[in-house]
């Protein structure tokens, strides 16, 4: 093994080397080799591996730290996201009861107009009905009235001479009373009919 070594090294450098003392270090330099590694080795513990040490748990607190922050963070926006779904549920019960009081005073007042406009359509169909008769016995007054002039002049042609008017319009108001009192119950009757079939 030496020899191969020997070669190798023989034919790298270009130098022979023809003794193996040449290949090991001599025990001087073992010797001070040995005491700048102790040296080296006591400056690394004493002084880098603690800063090290302290780097590595300063690098260790600060990822710690940031994900005790991340932590509280995705907690609060987990607390938030709770809050949100919370407000948006209420908001959401909130237009609900909106609507349905929405639609209860949309009803009401469907109603209210209904009723009141029944209520006018029976104001109106009273007054028409009042207009009606009034109109009717206004008609009636001035037919009775022409009915009993015309009765009379009737009356004077055929006998030819002057009837008594005052006794004579006595007698036929008295029988135009009987003709409306049975118009009248013949009509009352036929109201009531068509009332009771609306």
């Amino acid at each position: 093994m030496h020899a191969l070594i020997g070669s190798i090294l023989a034919q790298a450098g270009g130098e022979e080397i023809s003794e193996p003392k040449d290949l090991y270090p001599a025990p001087g330099e073992l010797i001070v080799g040995l005491i700048a590694f102790a040296i080296l080795f006591f400056f690394t513990w004493k002084w880098v591996l603690p800063r090290f040490k302290e780097v590595l748990e300063e690098r260790r607190e600060k990822i710690q730290g940031e994900m005790e922050r991340a932590e509280a963070t995705r907690r609060e926006a987990e607390k938030l996201q709770e809050e949100y779904r919370t407000q948006l549920a209420g908001a959401r019960d909130e237009a609900n009861k909106i609507i349905e009081e929405a639609r209860a005073t949309a009803e009401q007042l469907r109603r209210d107009l209904q009723a009141k406009a029944e209520e006018e359509a029976q104001a109106t169909v009273a007054r028409a009905q009042d207009e009606i008769r009034t109109e009717r016995d206004r008609a009636f007054q001035e037919l009775r009235a022409q009915v009993g002039s015309i009765a009379v002049e009737l009356a004077e042609r055929v006998v030819g001479e002057a009837v008594d008017e005052k006794a004579h319009k006595r007698l036929i108001d008295e029988f135009i009373d009987e003709v409306a009192s049975s118009a009248s119950s013949n009509g009352n009757g036929k109201d009531k009919e068509k009332g009771g079939s609306e």
